[in-house]
């Protein structure tokens, strides 16, 4: 008999995010051997190694480790916002499209600025920052970098500076969504800590191109950590022998971010191959490691497209009504870019 095999096994190259990468033999090692102990009850020894670690490296006081960075933005939400009032946030950020369903939890209202390549346009954000009569006033600024469905842009950092100034000159707190952080300080050339400095606190993923099984830290001043570690519990976000999941981090975020800049080099790569096909396809040019193909002009949707790729060996993601996701990682080689290449271009030669 058969055996079906599952299309995400079928499908040679997956470009549909950079979670799905496997973890290194370091980290299987490091998870093996991390000492351990109750997080909930008197701590687990490298869960605190790594809240140290990265707290280190983000110029900050305190970390948090929490199951996801979805968690994380959430409790740098409650910990730092007020009911009745606002967070401010870029209109396409993924706080905003994807993570809006946590205001149920906090009591805030959500409010998007429309902005370019991710970036906040300041005159709007400086309307959103006044309060009074019928204005609700902001508790919280939210920034992202680097940014999803600005396809991986980074925000430069005149930018961000400027935003935290605007937001502290109203009393307002800053967080800084920094899933893919290490992506943009190496688009930069800086470390990380040169962007998270223009933020109160910062969330930053162990499980994307740090490739890590699992986990997100926050990080932030040790009174807001304190309160988020308090919030942690209550949302049932306080694990146990954890530390067998932070091993992975740590080691994720201490040998990890170098290599990003591969990741970046190949999403390039895909770029330029996906442009050759134009008129009919076009990709974003890359910053860092998303690229996005517009399928507009094919005359396929984008459902068609998904399950044609998978038919020729490729996985990607839809993103909106005419455009698709391909997202670079460590398990990515020079020949996997150029199978990509050819499956987006055997479809276009199918229709």
């Amino acid at each position: 008999m058969t055996q079906r095999i599952p299309a995400a096994r079928r499908a040679r190259v997956d470009l549909r995010s950079d979670t799905v990468t496997h973890p290194t033999e370091a980290m299987y090692e490091r998870m093996r051997a991390a000492p351990i102990g109750d997080d909930g009850l008197d701590g687990d020894p490298t869960v605190r190694e790594l809240e140290a670690h990265v707290a280190a490296t983000l110029g900050k006081e305190a970390g948090l480790f929490v199951p996801s960075c979805t968690m994380a933005n959430l409790l740098a939400v409650l910990a730092q916002g007020l009911r009745n009032e606002q967070a401010v946030l870029e209109s396409s950020a993924h706080m905003y499209t994807s993570e809006r369903g946590a205001a149920t939890f906090t009591g805030l209202f959500y409010l998007g600025v429309a902005g370019a390549d991710g970036a906040m346009d300041l005159g709007r954000l400086e309307e959103a920052l006044q309060s009074g009569g019928h204005r609700l006033k902001t508790s919280l600024v939210a920034m992202e970098t680097s940014h999803n469905n600005a396809g991986g842009t980074v925000l430069p950092l005149d930018h961000m500076q400027a935003v935290y100034g605007m937001a502290n000159a109203a009393g307002a707190a800053v967080h800084l969504d920094g899933a893919r952080l290490f992506n943009a300080a190496v688009a930069l050339g800086v470390a990380p800590g040169a962007i998270s400095r223009h933020a109160d606190t910062v969330s930053l993923c162990l499980s994307k191109g740090l490739s890590a099984p699992v986990g997100a830290v926050l990080a932030g001043g040790r009174s807001v950590m304190a309160r988020a570690r308090t919030l942690r519990r209550m949302l049932g976000g306080t694990q146990r022998q954890s530390g067998i999941m932070a091993a992975a981090g740590l080691e994720g975020v201490r040998t990890m971010g170098g290599r990003l800049a591969e990741d970046h080099v190949r999403a390039r790569r895909l770029s330029d191959g996906v442009n050759r096909l134009a008129p009919a396809l076009s990709a974003t040019v890359p910053q860092t490691n998303i690229v996005q193909v517009e399928t507009a002009g094919t005359g396929m949707s984008n459902a068609e497209w998904v399950a044609a790729l998978l038919a020729a060996g490729l996985l990607v993601r839809p993103w909106g009504r005419t455009r698709l996701r391909c997202v670079t990682h460590r398990h990515i080689g020079d020949e996997d870019i150029d199978a990509a290449v050819r499956a987006f271009e055997m479809v276009l030669n199918a229709r």
